[in-house]
């Protein structure tokens, strides 16, 4: 190769290099697997794993309460009075509403 040819060439070289790290670096930040992608999928899995812990807790107390209601009596009974209103027997119940007003017969 000539002296004259070889700045030519080294600059074609460099243009070229220049133009592949213009083109990669933006691939890198704005493509779909790029940086934003990559941070997109990040908050992504930060969701589903806080979404999982409130489903684990979740299922932590329905696990005891499981538990509570097969092994215990008093469980079982706190929780029929509760949802069901029902009474043991010998009990009075007593229904305490508001005081009747003045135009009401």
């Amino acid at each position: 190769m000539t002296d004259a040819r070889r700045p030519a060439l080294l600059r074609i070289t460099l243009v070229a290099l220049g133009v592949m790290l213009i083109v990669l670096q933006a691939r890198l930040w704005v493509a779909e697997d790029g940086f934003i992608g990559v941070r997109r999928l990040e908050d992504r899995v930060a969701l589903q794993l806080a979404e999982n812990q409130e489903l684990a807790e979740r299922n932590q107390r329905l696990h005891a309460e499981v538990r509570d209601l097969k092994s215990g009596f008093s469980a079982l009974e706190e929780r029929a009075r509760a949802d069901l209103g029902l009474i043991a027997p010998n009990e009075t119940f007593y229904l305490i509403g508001d005081a009747p007003t003045g135009d009401s017969p």
